[in-house]
């Protein structure tokens, strides 16, 4: 009797356990995220101004101006949380965040207008369909296209006349960030029929595709062009470790913006990139196991380099749509990896803390002192975005829509 006192209760706890509900990873997730986000919005709208939440150090949430590169990546992530709840709540404030970029449609002096506009009223509209919404993103790409060099093909990054970018002796650089700005040139194509922005994106690509790429297929940070000969003049990082290494963000926008360019255009030599770069990172000897990497492939103190989960976030989103269109398995597995470990205790914030952010452990710029192992506003965004395409994938729909 003894001995099957002990056995039964065992085998119960066996089957109960293989019987329990498996955890609903996005559910949990967006649970918390709904304690953390509402925190934020009810700090940044505290008072008469709207603020932007860009991240959190020694105790408090830094805001930025509406002109910084990644002023729409809040915006961005309440509509993001309005596409997992279909609470109105989050749209409301969404709307709020993202109509006071309004003047960046007009801006011509930095690239980054692709993320600023298309991550907040690009999403709103194609959420809610707003009056307005795409005259916005139709205006910013105008302002996107002054940028476009053609004896060099691509679009400039930064200027060279301001700034820490005055002091590097460059000419027309090209960053691998870039990318990420090409989604909203093919949009505004589709919206007005004019082929004209696609055509710019495109070229950059294709130049992208030609200058940017070591032999293993990780990326440069930065491509100096002569703007008049359209040779390439030198190849080096401005956030990296070194020129030559492997600036982890940067392989991120890399995998991602091929993936995207190939969701527009079908042309296999994107999506065969966005695979060779995939290759790179995970037969890279220094992605860690949890895959959360390190804010350098190259970094000489790894193991203790920072990680940067906004890396691992990015990489995730882009992995999802890249399984979409190849249906390799191995995509969705290495992202749904990176979900586990951007959802645990060590990279997500306990509700109530982090000012208010989801993620922890992002690197802005270790080169430039800047946000380093912080939250970062771009890294929620990305977040959610995986997990909506996670979600959509699992139910058999297409991960993301044109």
């Amino acid at each position: 009797m003894k001995v099957k006192s002990l056995i039964i209760p065992a085998a119960l706890a066996v089957l109960a356990a293989s019987c329990s509900p498996k955890k609903d990873i996005i559910a949990e997730n967006v649970e918390n995220a709904k304690v953390q986000l509402k925190s934020l919005v009810e700090a940044s709208e505290a008072g008469d101004t709207i603020r932007i939440p860009s991240t959190f150090k020694n105790g408090e949430i830094e805001y930025v101006p509406t002109d910084d590169w990644v002023s729409g990546f809040f915006a961005g992530t309440l509509w993001y949380m309005y596409e997992l709840t279909g609470d109105e709540y989050w749209a409301d404030h969404a709307r709020k965040h993202t109509e006071i970029l309004d003047s960046i449609q007009y801006l011509t002096w930095h690239h980054d207008v692709g993320f600023m506009i298309y991550d907040s009223y690009g999403n709103g509209l194609r959420l809610k369909n707003i009056d307005g919404y795409k005259d916005v993103c139709i205006n910013t790409a105008k302002s996107l296209a002054t940028r476009f060099r053609p004896n060099a093909g691509i679009l400039q990054s930064w200027n060279v006349d301001r700034g820490w970018q005055a002091e590097r002796g460059w000419k027309c650089p090209v960053i691998i960030d870039n990318m990420m700005n090409l989604e909203l040139l093919f949009k505004v194509t589709e919206f007005t029929g004019d082929s004209t922005y696609a055509k710019i994106a495109i070229s950059h690509a294709d130049k992208t595709l030609e200058n940017h790429y070591r032999p293993d297929y990780s990326t440069y940070h930065v491509v100096d062009y002569d703007d008049e000969t359209g040779e390439v003049r030198r190849r080096c990082t401005a956030q990296g470790y070194s020129d030559e290494s492997a600036w982890a963000r940067g392989q991120a926008w890399s995998i991602y913006g091929f993936t995207v360019a190939y969701r527009f255009t079908s042309d296999k030599k994107y999506l065969e990139r966005a695979e060779k770069v995939a290759e790179y990172l995970f037969n890279s000897p220094t992605m860690p196991e949890d895959l959360v990497p390190y804010w350098d492939f190259n970094a000489p103190d790894i193991p203790d380099a920072c990680r940067d989960a906004s890396s691992a976030a990015i990489i995730a989103s882009a992995l999802y749509e890249l399984y979409w269109y190849t249906k390799n398995a191995g995509y969705k597995e290495k992202a749904d990896k990176m979900i586990e470990s951007l959802s645990s205790p060590a990279y997500r914030a306990a509700p109530g803390t982090n000012g208010g952010f989801i993620l922890m452990h992002s690197v802005g710029s270790i080169p430039h002192g800047s946000n380093v192992d912080v939250p970062l506003n771009y890294a929620d965004y990305y977040f959610l975005a995986a997990l909506i395409r996670k979600g959509k994938i699992e139910k058999g729909e297409v991960p993301v829509t044109k």
